[in-house]
């Protein structure tokens, strides 16, 4: 079985360390890679998200299957791609990648299925964000909706902390599109 995985970082060397060492595996490609996948099997030099050169790599070298790493990709649709083009993959496709791509996604999941989650509401206006801010009245989470590469959320104090998270998102545009809308929530 030749195996590609997709990422690179610590997590993407575990999985290629321990997939080369199954008798089952002929081949381990990571793409992009990393020092340690290197030891593992092959690195490939392209990006997590380049959908169709990921694509068109499990195809050329005949991969039988893909293991998915990082959010981002999935997020993109990268096992919906592979799924077409006839190429297994580990992942959950785009739509439910959104349970990591998106927080108000998640939170309105979580509410439909009856999951306990803080009180919350989602924003893409600041005076609105900021006004519920305002009603909260003490610690509360900011979050930015999508993925921020591990930032974007506040864990803020109070009121004014809150507001300036807020604005550092919504108005200030600190984490671009990943922070187009951001979620309040109670802490």
């Amino acid at each position: 079985m030749r195996i590609l995985v997709v990422g690179s970082g610590g997590r993407e060397h575990a999985l290629a360390h321990t997939l080369s060492k199954s008798p089952d595996v002929s081949a381990v490609l990571a793409a992009p890679g990393n020092g340690g996948t290197a030891t593992c099997g092959e690195n490939i030099a392209l990006a997590d998200t380049d959908v169709p050169g990921i694509v068109a790599l499990a195809k050329d070298r005949g991969i039988d299957l893909v293991v998915v790493g990082p959010e981002a990709p999935l997020v993109a649709g990268l096992r919906d791609a592979l799924e077409t083009a006839g190429v297994p993959c580990f992942g959950p496709d785009a739509y439910a990648a959104q349970l990591e791509g998106s927080k108000a996604f998640a939170k309105e999941v979580m509410t439909a299925a009856g999951v306990p989650t803080a009180a919350y509401e989602t924003f893409t206006d600041a005076a609105s964000a900021r006004a519920y801010a305002r009603k909260l009245n003490g610690p509360m989470v900011v979050k930015a909706d999508g993925l921020a590469a591990g930032k974007g959320v506040t864990v803020a104090r109070d009121t004014a902390e809150a507001i300036a998270a807020i604005d550092e998102s919504l108005v200030a545009g600190a984490f671009g599109t990943a922070g187009a809308t951001v979620v309040v929530e109670e802490a």
